[in-house]
């Protein structure tokens, strides 16, 4: 009796735009990371490499544990000739492409294009600032070609991942490699790591700030909440001193003395902070304020009804005999429509 072969899942890279996803796989054996093999996608038969073997944790990667498809068998020199085929007739079906758009005067880009490695359907990457009518260019390019056309609208980002190979730190881009999604990187991120915020030396392939601006933020951001603040008093071994400049990764602070002196002192040095920026002391939050009662005082004004609340012109006495605080507990106005009392104030000279 014949044994049922073991049916493994793996991790596959495949298409032009290095979609990766589980394929299961029976009677292969185990295969090794970078094997060529031909998978059955959603899209048709595709040309794909192997990453890793599938587990649960690379299942947390991919956000997913849906298979995408099965792997059908390994590349036969057959299929490396066809590949080189199909190679060429992306070429070739490029440059139509453009010739068809030119033609008919359509505001879109065309970027590349990929032939599913079956010949089951032709895709169209472009890129366009309106929404474009390509209906009658569909039906053109699938009179062309014979096979089915998808238009695929993309982002500049998604332009460098299709089309970008290396980036300024030598190595392959990260868009064309691992990242799944591009988050978005903003100006604040390279601030914070005191990048150099020169738009050439920050920039990426696509002309947007790089991706790796963000790979750090995180822990930069964690050290800045954790640190005193830039213009904070503290007490150091060293004396008083005011901050004014902070190294995130060392968790260190420039300290500025009396006498122009200044000290890179590390955190562990700070005895204690004696005020924020603002002058205030960090163990006296305003809302706790007791001096006057002017916090808790507007704190119960906004929970009273609108009717019931303060306004300038009434007396401050009165205010205080209905929190029952008031030094004189005098008789409750009858107040008008427009919340201001209907007899004479007797605290306000006539």
């Amino acid at each position: 009796m014949d044994t049922p072969a073991t049916e493994l899942c793996y991790v596959v890279r495949y298409g032009v735009s290095r979609v990766v996803g589980e394929f299961s796989a029976r009677g292969f054996g185990s295969l090794a990371r970078g094997t060529s093999v031909i998978v059955r996608s959603e899209r048709g038969h595709e040309w794909g490499t192997i990453l890793s073997t599938a587990t649960e944790q690379s299942r947390t990667y991919l956000g997913t544990s849906e298979v995408h498809g099965r792997i059908i068998r390994l590349p036969t020199p057959e299929d490396e000739v066809q590949r080189d085929e199909t190679i060429a007739a992306e070429k070739e079906a490029f440059q139509g492409g453009q010739q068809m758009i030119r033609e008919r005067n359509l505001q879109m880009q065309l970027i590349d294009i990929e032939r599913v490695f079956g010949g089951e359907r032709l895709i169209f990457y472009y890129l366009a600032e309106d929404r474009v009518d390509f209906r009658e260019l569909v039906k053109a390019l699938a009179k062309e070609f014979h096979t089915r056309i998808e238009m695929r609208q993309i982002g500049i980002r998604d332009e460098a991942k299709l089309l970008a190979d290396y980036g300024d730190c030598g190595q392959p881009v990260c868009c064309n490699t691992f990242l799944r999604e591009m988050p978005p990187v903003s100006m604040k991120m390279a601030k914070l790591q005191k990048a150099t915020l020169d738009p050439s030396k920050i920039s990426g392939r696509c002309g947007r700030l790089k991706c790796c601006l963000r790979y750090e933020y995180d822990t930069y951001e964690e050290h800045r909440r954790e640190l005193p603040p830039v213009g904070a008093t503290v007490v150091t071994k060293h004396g008083t001193g005011r901050i004014i400049g902070q190294e995130l990764l060392a968790r260190k602070l420039m300290v500025a003395y009396e006498g122009q002196r200044q000290v890179m002192t590390d955190e562990k040095d700070i005895l204690t902070v004696v005020s924020t920026k603002s002058g205030k002391s960090p163990q006296s939050p305003p809302a706790e304020r007791d001096d006057a009662g002017d916090s808790r005082e507007s704190q119960r004004n906004e929970n009273r009804p609108r009717g019931d609340q303060r306004t300038e012109d009434q007396p401050r006495g009165e205010a205080n005999h209905r929190t029952g605080r008031g030094p004189r507990p005098g008789p409750p106005r009858s107040e008008g429509s427009d919340g201001h009392s209907g007899k004479p104030d007797p605290d306000r000279p006539n």
